[in-house]
């Protein structure tokens, strides 16, 4: 295949971003201009719209250029569950994820395209966030949750790398295969092996609407990497269940001891009554945390389609997913 053919499909998922269509719109128009002249690459832009409740998907459908579709899913599934969608619909040499929301720049696409384009050995280049500024509590707990994370894998999942990333068309197509329905993104793309290379960039800020991650967005998203790449909080609870019963059996000497031998009375509710809740707490803990396995699990146990799209809109028609 020439290198004039080759093709780049960009998949943006979006949910109620009208305030960034116009922005975003413009930076697509500019994307294509470049890519093409710099190198020689035809694109198709494959945007999913993640049940928004506003009228985006109908202002990208005026505002778009070129070759372009909107698949519209028929509720909101989360980010992680649209880009699997539109990375099903592509059929491009190279494709490039990026956001909606105007902050992943137009300069930084450009030059993980460029550094997949110039390193054929290279397969995937992904966009990794400068947090230099970020507060200490918050690189602690980043550390901390990849740490739990990475240790019991044969893989390691690089911190700070999201879905903002240009791949090769075999890349795409093995992260389809991967049809997990309760969905971390930055797990699967490292599972999924390859040849990775990262590049360091500053995010833009939002060009309008807010942020769709809350404090317990995040929390709930974290723990759903934990539970489906970590079997590391298991073996700690593990650890710490057989260390309180050795606990527990060195005090109960101690009790037999101090009783039988030196005749010493020892008070019975305190010590009763501090064991009971200890332990009762550490055990609703552990059930609590089995249950979140368990709930992976029985989610992807369950023969269900991981998303369902509503309809898709193209510049050259119209009409519903058959």
């Amino acid at each position: 295949m020439s290198e004039s053919k080759l093709t780049l499909d960009i998949v943006a998922p979006f949910l109620n971003e009208a305030a960034s269509v116009p922005g975003f719109a413009r930076l697509l128009s500019e994307l294509d201009a470049e890519v093409l002249r710099r190198f020689g690459l035809k694109t198709r832009k494959i945007l999913v719209d993640d049940g928004s409740t506003d009228d985006s998907a109908a202002l990208f459908g005026k505002a778009l250029t070129g070759d372009w579709e909107i698949v519209r899913l028929s509720r909101n599934f989360g980010k992680e569950v649209a880009v699997l969608a539109g990375l099903d619909r592509t059929r491009g040499d190279m494709v490039l994820i990026m956001d909606a929301d105007l902050q992943h720049s137009l300069d930084v696409s450009l030059k993980l395209i460029a550094e997949l384009v110039e390193n054929p050995d290279i397969d995937v280049v992904y966009a990794r966030t400068n947090r230099e500024g970020a507060s200490w509590k918050r690189s602690q707990l980043a550390k901390l949750f990849y740490s739990l994370i990475n240790s019991s894998q044969r893989f390691d999942i690089p911190e700070n790398a999201g879905d903002f990333r240009v791949m090769r068309a075999p890349v795409a197509k093995a992260f389809t295969l991967l049809r997990d329905k309760r969905r971390f993104n930055k797990g699967l793309y490292a599972w999924a092996g390859f040849r990775h290379k990262a590049l360091i960039y500053t995010p833009a800020d939002r060009a309008g609407g807010t942020s769709k991650w809350s404090r317990g967005n995040l929390l709930a998203f974290s723990l759903e990497g934990i539970a489906s790449f970590s079997v590391v909080p298991l073996r700690i609870l593990t650890l710490s269940g057989l260390a309180a019963a050795l606990a527990g059996g060195i005090y109960g000497l101690k009790i037999f001891f101090e009783v039988f031998f030196y005749g010493i009375a020892v008070p019975g509710f305190p010590s009763l009554l501090i064991a009971v809740v200890v332990l009762g707490g550490f055990n609703l803990a552990l059930l609590g945390l089995i249950g979140e396995y368990v709930w992976v699990a029985l989610s992807e146990s369950k023969d269900r389609p991981v998303y369902i799209v509503r309809d898709v809109v193209s510049n050259a028609r119209d009409g519903k997913e058959p």
